[in-house]
């Protein structure tokens, strides 16, 4: 009976004894091995009581076990809820429940404080530690290597992935086998990934990045996967040499940047450089293609919808956009009131289409209607424009506009300016609320090393340079910006911290 997502990811290397997984000992894991343990815990999946249409919740290190529970899952029928390695108990307690999760899995460290939340929600708690030891591994070696793969179609749910949750309660992504299918199947093409590739892979896989981009796309093509817990600065050179291709977060690119033994010479046969999850800046382009030739790759893609749109494999990559819509994949840019379609150039709502495009959120049918149209246009909730020549360009999140004095302030337009301005490194423009405009900007800069910025210098160079209602009331200098584990800036944070600036004691 059909799979199609197992079928295509997994089952067509069923018996390969080639190269899967290497790990940064030099520890290799074949297709066939790695098959035969994901059959074990689908077994044992059953066995805890786990079925077709059954949650399993998992909050476990990146390790080739934790790539099996999701093999698993996906060969069983049931849907696969990976959650972030940093949340709390509190946090998980309310995935878990809205989930309805049947088994939830755990490093051992962790299960102490994780067994009152599953007992509480009626879940099954098993560990499952990155060595690849704990009990849900024990239990299932008992089990049987080779597993009758269940029957699901394009349309049955694959996995759920929960949004961040900023602006209220976090909403879970309903992802079907198709959404994943199609998006694997377009990046694959579009990037040009082969079996022949060799992908150096140092993200985590709680996200769609690392999980549904990265590790998809090589189970499609038998690509293998040089398999890093996190990404580690010696080793990811000291394997960069065996690699044709990276996908990473723009911190991967910067700390390669500051390093001396990253060199033209050993990039000299990588293939592609892909980044993702946060915005590039244009500094880090122009550096990274002065030291090795190669110009990153960037492209846009979210929770509900995986991959959107892309920078050409072939052809010119622009700096400080994301590129063109996939195949298959529409996007358009809207008036966020009258939902209307603006003219190129202007700035609103982006909106997708596509068989990427998620069937819902969990449990929550009048927040689904919210974003979800009827035609299938996925508000994102992002802000964008498309420039004269096509490229797509992100200015910033709806809920990071600024509003002040009635004015639309967005706060990308002011970042380019300070990122240009000398001695910065990068900065992260919020709004906050004023006594007089309802809200007014801030600045928040971080210093290159070794500068001191000069601030009055920077607030001349913006006068000239914008109208008087975007200029920072204020700039502030920080060490260092509030980031999540995908390296996106957290504004929330910020606007939380200096929400008071302006408001009389």
């Amino acid at each position: 009976m059909p799979n199609p997502l197992y079928d295509t990811l997994f089952g067509r290397h069923q018996g390969k004894q080639t190269a899967f997984l290497q790990m940064a000992d030099g520890t290799v894991l074949t297709h066939d091995m790695f098959l035969r343990r994901t059959a074990q815990f689908a077994h044992h999946l059953n066995e805890l009581g786990a079925g077709p249409g059954d949650r399993v919740a998992v909050q476990i290190e990146k390790s080739p076990e934790a790539l099996a529970v999701y093999a698993a899952c996906v060969q069983a029928g049931i849907i696969f809820l990976p959650l972030n390695t940093a949340y709390t108990a509190e946090e998980i307690s309310y995935f878990v429940e809205n989930s309805g999760a049947r088994v939830l899995l755990c490093d051992s460290r962790k299960a102490s404080a994780l067994q009152p939340v599953a007992d509480r929600c009626g879940a099954i708690l098993e560990t499952l530690d990155a060595d690849g030891t704990g009990s849900f591994a024990a239990r299932a070696a008992l089990q049987a290597d080779s597993y009758k793969t269940v029957a699901r179609t394009s349309d049955d749910l694959a996995a759920f992935l929960y949004t961040s949750g900023t602006t209220g309660r976090s909403k879970g992504a309903m992802l079907t086998q198709g959404n994943l299918l199609s998006n694997c199947e377009t990046l694959v093409s579009f990037w040009q990934f082969t079996k022949d590739d060799t992908l150096l892979h140092a993200l985590p896989i709680f996200h769609t990045h690392g999980l549904f981009v990265a590790t998809n796309i090589c189970l499609h093509t038998g690509a293998k996967m040089l398999f890093l817990p996190k990404f580690d600065l010696d080793v990811v050179l000291d394997l960069m040499s065996q690699a044709t291709s990276m996908m990473g977060v723009p911190t991967f690119y910067t700390r390669l940047l500051g390093d001396p033994r990253f060199t033209r010479e050993l990039t000299s046969h990588m293939r592609l450089f892909i980044s993702g999850s946060a915005p590039l800046l244009a500094e880090t382009h122009v550096q990274f293609e002065q030291r090795t030739g190669h110009r990153i790759l960037e492209r846009y893609g979210m929770t509900e919808t995986n991959m959107n749109t892309s920078n050409p494999y072939d052809g010119e990559r622009r700096a400080g956009t994301v590129g063109f819509p996939l195949p298959g994949v529409e996007v358009k840019i809207t008036d966020s009131k009258t939902g209307k379609t603006l003219p190129q150039g202007e700035i609103g709502e982006v909106e997708v289409r596509g068989p990427n495009v998620f069937k819902g959120y969990w449990q929550m049918p009048e927040k689904t209607a919210e974003e979800l149209r009827e035609d299938g246009f996925f508000i994102t909730g992002d802000l964008g424009q498309f420039d004269k020549d096509g490229y797509l360009q992100i200015v910033g999140r709806n809920k990071d506009l600024i509003i002040s004095g009635g004015y639309n302030i967005y706060p990308k337009e002011i970042e380019l300016l300070l990122d240009d301005a000398p001695g910065i490194l990068e900065s992260a423009v919020i709004g906050v609320p004023h006594p007089d405009f309802g809200e007014t900007v801030v600045g928040i800069l971080v210093a290159k090393e070794g500068e001191v910025l000069d601030l009055e210098r920077i607030k001349e160079n913006i006068t000239g340079a914008l109208a008087r209602f975007k200029h920072p009331q204020k700039l502030i200098v920080v060490p260092e910006l509030p980031r999540n584990t995908m390296g996106k800036v957290q504004k929330k944070a910020l606007r939380d911290q200096y929400k008071d600036l302006f408001i009389p004691a």
